[in-house]
């Protein structure tokens, strides 16, 4: 179980981990603008672009991943494959933010697909035990 645990920690820092390039591209972007973020944001390009890209799909992975986590637990669907699952998913999101970083979009997306997988087949894995 603590493994889970351990995997949905790190998904939920992984968008704050996420920020920090974004930061340090709203910085060289003429200053970080604290008072208009977003409206900075929007107007990113390049790298930046990317970095507030990857930054917003790690919330939205979160979301699907979190369900698939707590699913497991509720259902008491703590497997070793559960696990295994669980910590694929983690770093091919790792994986994911780095290559969006780095425009590598091919990668990215095979990424992506990895890892939104692991969560629907840890799901599958709770419809399966009950």
């Amino acid at each position: 179980m603590i493994t889970l645990i351990w995997c949905l920690v790190i998904a939920a820092l992984l968008p704050f981990i996420a920020k920090v390039p974004l930061a340090i591209a709203m910085n060289k972007a003429g200053g970080y603008d604290n008072n208009h973020p977003r409206e900075q944001q929007a107007n990113l390009q390049g790298f930046g672009a990317r970095a507030l890209a990857a930054h917003q799909n790690a919330f939205e992975s979160l979301i699907i991943f979190s369900i698939a986590i707590l699913l497991a637990l509720a259902t008491n669907t703590i497997t070793d494959t559960v696990q295994l699952l669980a910590m694929i998913h983690i770093g091919f999101r790792v994986a994911y933010n780095a290559l969006y970083l780095l425009n590598i979009g091919v990668l990215r997306s095979i990424s992506w697909t990895v890892a939104i997988g692991c969560s629907f087949a840890i799901m599958w894995q709770c419809i399966a035990n009950v």
